[in-house]
């Protein structure tokens, strides 16, 4: 995931040996990471709309709190939201990208981050999976998605240039970006992704996002699989299912927290925040109940939000 730019820091004068302390000193050392719910299907028969419980675990093993953005908001209760927290996850799931309530919300959200960082202010998104997808399509302007055969694979990745010295990948130790590159530790289990093809005569997609990485299906299709994240790192370390070929490597579950340590500095860039402690913690996920639905589902764990 390859960030805007950072918008223009406070001038503060520092000492050069205490400057990793001055500048941790201007973040945000409480972050609110929003993570888009939906709605539930027969996967997840219960309830109006559900958020995996493997997003809110990975954000928080790096240090951020999740408010969950339910599907039910009015258009201006979605901008108080994105107003009061740091960053949002778009999550992976089943939904169209065109004609849905995700699909609606997340246009909404799209088009606020557009506009905060038009204004220097920076708001971060990481989009997994169908959250990929769904930004695809949203900067593309249209639906350029393809079929891939990557229902249920475990890969390397492939690095192009601009990956191997992107934000996003620099400060991964080194060892760890050559198991990246050998050993299958990155999930890819959706059904549909962009080409190679489509997204290079796509000006749109040129001109918004870097290619860090891509990968081959197995009818040989190459598909881009890092520009934001289409892949699933929150797997590695928090779901369980036999049924799905899940790297649990060690290597896999650093590369998940890596990433999600990225993000979270991210958004401590931000600065917004609730009006009160009290709407604060009325935002906060620690009001629901994680349910289990590994016997199931492909979760462990699921919270119930509408």
């Amino acid at each position: 995931m390859d960030a805007a730019p950072m918008a223009a820091p406070l001038l503060v004068l520092c000492v050069s040996a205490l400057w990793e302390n001055c500048v941790s000193a201007r973040l945000n050392q409480r972050p609110i990471i929003g993570v888009l719910a939906h709605e539930s299907n027969d996967v997840i028969p219960f309830g109006k709309s559900y958020i995996p419980a493997s997003y809110v675990k990975i954000l928080e093993s790096a240090g951020a709190r999740v408010a969950p953005i339910s599907m039910k908001l009015t258009e201006a209760e979605y901008t108080e939201l994105l107003h009061s927290i740091n960053g949002v996850l778009f999550p992976g799931g089943v939904a169209s990208v065109l004609n849905s309530r995700y699909a609606e919300i997340s246009a909404i959200i799209y088009n606020f981050t557009l506009k905060a960082n038009d204004k220097g202010v920076h708001f971060p998104v990481w989009a997994i999976c169908l959250g990929f997808q769904e930004l695809i399509v949203l900067t593309s302007g249209e639906n350029i998605l393809t079929r891939t055969n990557t229902i249920n694979l475990a890969l390397p990745l492939n690095f192009t240039k601009a990956g191997l010295h992107s934000r996003t990948f620099k400060k991964f130790p080194k060892n760890l970006l050559q198991a990246l590159q050998i050993r299958p530790l990155t999930g890819h289990y959706h059904y549909w992704g962009v080409s190679m093809k489509n997204f290079t005569n796509n000006k749109k997609l040129n001109n918004f996002y870097r290619i860090l990485t891509t990968n081959m299906d197995n009818q040989r299709v190459e598909y881009v699989s890092t520009v934001e994240v289409q892949w699933h790192p929150e797997r590695s370390p928090y779901e369980w299912n036999a049924t799905l070929n899940i790297p649990h490597f060690s290597e896999a579950v650093k590369v998940a927290w890596y990433l999600a340590d990225f993000f979270v500095n991210e958004a401590r860039w931000n600065f917004n925040h609730f009006s009160n402690t009290t709407e604060e913690e009325k935002a906060l996920i620690y009001n629901y109940t994680p349910m289990y639905t590994g016997n199931i589902s492909r979760f462990e764990q699921v919270y119930l939000i509408d």
